[in-house]
This record gives C-alpha cells, sequence and structure tokens, in this order.
C-alpha cells in the first residue's frame, strides 16, 4: 500500500474523482499544509489555519501506478489557478500534492515538466509539491459527501462533471 495527499480544490470533488477507482483502497477528506493540528471545517475555510482541502489517498501500486493517479488528479481539476477552484476561492483551494516518499516527489515533479513541456495548459502550473506532515480528517459529514448528497446543487453542477470526465478516462462510459 502507498499513500498520497491530493488537494484539487473541494475535498468533495476530489474524493468523488477517486472513488470506485480500481486500485484505490482508501479516500479520507481532510486537511493538510497548514500550521495548526487537528483543524475544524470552519477555521480552514475562513483561511486561519493556512491548509488545503485535500484527500488521503490509499492505493495500491501493483493495480494503480501514481502516474495513472496523476493523470486523473490533473483531467479533474484546474492546476494554473492560485488558490483558487470555478467558484471556490481561497488558499485551501489550492491545488498541491504532499508526496510521502522521494520516489513519489521525483515522479510528481517529472510528471509536472512534461504537462508543462506539452502546453496542455495554456497558463503555468501552480500545483504546489510538498513532503507531507500531517494529515487531519474532515468532520463526518465531509466524508463521502457526493455519495450522501448526489442531487444537492454543488454535487450535480460542480462533481458530476469531474465524475463524467473520470468516466471517459476510465473507460466507464
Amino acid at each position: 500500500m502507498e499513500k498520497i495527499i491530493l488537494a484539487g480544490g473541494c475535498f468533495w470533488c476530489t474524493e468523488a474523482v477517486f472513488t470506485d477507482v480500481p486500485g484505490v483502497l482508501s479516500i479520507r477528506s481532510g486537511f493538510s499544509g497548514g500550521h495548526i493540528k487537528n483543524p475544524a471545517y470552519r477555521e480552514v475555510c475562513q483561511g486561519r489555519t493556512g491548509h488545503a482541502e485535500c484527500i488521503e489517498l490509499c492505493y495500491n501500486p501493483e493495480q494503480l501506478g501514481l502516474n495513472e493517479i496523476l493523470d486523473l488528479f490533473f483531467k479533474t481539476h484546474d492546476p494554473t489557478t492560485l488558490n483558487r477552484q470555478g467558484h471556490d476561492v481561497g488558499e485551501h483551494y489550492r491545488s498541491a500534492i504532499f508526496y510521502t516518499n522521494d520516489l513519489q516527489r521525483k515522479a510528481v515533479e517529472a510528471y509536472i515538466r512534461e504537462l508543462e513541456e506539452s502546453g496542455v495548459f495554456k497558463n503555468p502550473i501552480v500545483t504546489q509539491i510538498q513532503g507531507f506532515s500531517a494529515f487531519y480528517p474532515a468532520e463526518v459529514e465531509h466524508q463521502e459527501y457526493y455519495k450522501n448528497n448526489p442531487f444537492q446543487p454543488y454535487c450535480q453542477y460542480v462533481i458530476k462533471p469531474k465524475l463524467n470526465i473520470k468516466k471517459r478516462h476510465l473507460g466507464m462510459d
């Protein structure tokens, strides 16, 4: 099992994108990259903690490679907007990857370099690459949010289009 922490804006979106992906063993929504321990959602959203909304993704590298994870991650959020994903604005919505070992760091750096060289994005990638230090799970009502609230307007207008990208990417149409 390997673990990587991904911040692609709202954690509800990122969690939903990686749900039911073969090789994913577990996903938890939460916070990383800030300066206080055990932050609450309200504190993070107020910009007082420096944390990013993210997911802790545990996966089987024999079933799901890191590049496959990065492909899906970069296809389902905008890594070129600083502290913003669509209408969601704030430092906690930043694009970031918290690697858990040096091999992951090197792979992420190489992947981003390839994306930049390919010109797939019109603007420069601003995704932060940081070593993992701590992950704090979000409150229970934020776990499996899409699964539990699929008809909520945010889920329909923001998350569902990302799931359609995932389905096309994984050949699930």
